[in-house]
Formats: C-alpha cells, sequence, structure tokens
C-alpha cells in the first residue's frame, strides 16, 4: 500500500489522524515539541511538523475512506497525480523525531515576495530569478538576467 498525503483544515491534522485511524486507516501525523509564550507563562505542546498535512496508508480502491474524517479537506496533487511518499521516506521522518534532535528551529515555507529562486525545468532553466509578485494561482517573477518578466502558475 502506498503513502498518500492528505490536506487538512487549519489545526485538525492530529484530530483527522485520530479520526482516521479509528476507521482503520493507517495514519501518521508527525509531530514535533515546541515551547509556546501563553500571557503569563511558558509551555511545552506538541505540533505538527507540517501544517495542514498528515500522511496516510491505504490501497487505491480506498481512497475515498479519508473523508470520512471532517477535518479532511482534498488530498495533495504532485504533477496532476496523487502525491505519494515513499516508505523509506516515512521511516527517515519517524527516525529523525525519535533520535530526540528537534530542537533546531524547523519551518517549512512558502515562497514570499523578494525570495531569490533557482528555475530547475521548463524553457527557463538554470536562471536565477527574483519573486516579484504571488496571486491565488500564478507567481510573477523576473529574470534580471535576461529581461524577463514571467508569469509561472502553481502546482497545487
Amino acid at each position: 500500500m502506498k503513502w498518500y498525503v492528505v490536506y487538512t483544515k487549519p489545526k485538525w491534522e492530529k484530530r483527522a489522524a485520530e479520526q482516521l485511524t479509528k476507521f482503520n486507516i493507517n495514519c501518521y501525523c508527525p509531530v514535533i515539541k515546541k515551547i509556546q509564550q501563553r500571557s503569563d507563562r511558558k509551555i511545552k505542546v506538541e505540533v505538527p511538523l507540517f501544517n495542514h498535512y498528515i500522511f496516510v496508508q491505504l490501497a487505491e480502491k480506498d481512497r475515498n475512506l479519508v473523508f470520512h474524517s471532517p477535518g479532511v479537506v482534498r488530498f495533495l496533487f504532485w504533477l496532476g497525480r496523487h502525491a505519494v511518499v515513499k516508505d523509506q521516506e516515512i521511516e527517515t521522518i519517524k527516525e529523525w523525531l525519535n533520535t530526540g534532535d528537534t530542537s533546531s528551529e524547523i519551518s517549512v515555507m512558502q515562497y514570499q515576495i523578494g525570495d531569490k529562486i533557482h528555475l530547475n525545468s521548463g524553457p527557463f532553466c538554470d536562471q536565477n530569478a527574483v519573486i516579484k509578485d504571488i496571486t491565488k494561482t500564478h507567481y510573477v517573477l523576473i529574470l534580471e538576467s535576461l529581461g524577463y518578466v514571467l508569469k509561472v502558475k502553481h502546482k497545487s
């Protein structure tokens, strides 16, 4: 069976994983311990490693079972197909979290305006660009070395 990536409602990662486990679906929601500041004290809380994402392992024919949880929004897609994570990648995440060396600040960030990126594919492969604007569906990139402005569609 394959591991799929499921997109959840905000702050629903752990609840969705618990609900799907009750439906006998193998789920994995990696969490880290983080110190959060409250108004009067600091507390240690478990937060998901990946905001909005959990991993589910099931057969292709059973993919729609994940929608039994009200916290599940959709599957994540990559290149027009359901995103699949290799068993080894899941094991690597588990091993890393089990080492206890998660004290370093971890964040998964999306692109921001002003970020410099390197294009890996397409007609402008191996060019550097600066993100000028981000809309709901596109990135606007400036290729300074060529004097071009590109509008590139998001892959999500």
